[in-house]
């Protein structure tokens, strides 16, 4: 490991969680005002990262008051004192500048990331359980 790579993993933040693009983010920095430190939060959706190890960073893009902002963050800043996954999402697409187009609901999310859910196997407690509901509905709207 060479002089480099050393220093810089010694900038490198180790309590960082893993969020990745298409994901809206709560990120908290520091502001310095005058002799005072106070926390701000910036929310809105990752549309884009770049860099690697210290050198990285991401852009977070939200509408406010009808207009779009966004603020690029260095990841291992000292500013940026915490990072908050809200929401997961699950792009196409390694860089979401298309979300600029947008307005309104559409320019805010980014397709939830879901989980696979198990389907019920065939003859299951839960699918004759289902049946049999819908049988007993059916014999009480005849009746």
């Amino acid at each position: 490991m060479n002089l480099l790579d050393k220093v810089s993993q010694e900038q490198k933040k180790k309590d960082q969680p893993s969020f990745q693009v298409g994901d809206t983010v709560r990120v908290h920095t520091r502001v310095v005002e005058g002799d005072k430190e106070r926390i701000q939060i910036f929310s809105g959706v990752v549309i884009a990262r770049k860099g690697r190890d210290i050198n990285s960073s991401f852009t977070v893009r939200r509408i406010s008051y009808g207009e779009g902002v966004e603020r690029v963050f260095p990841v291992n800043s000292p500013k940026v004192a915490r990072i908050e996954v809200e929401r997961e999402g699950a792009p196409r697409r390694a860089k979401l500048y298309y979300l600029r187009n947008r307005t309104g609901k559409d320019a805010l999310f980014v397709k939830e990331r879901k989980v696979a859910a198990k389907a019920p196997a065939k003859g299951s407690s839960e699918e004759t359980s289902a049946k049999s509901k819908k049988k007993a509905k059916a014999d009480k709207a005849e009746a």
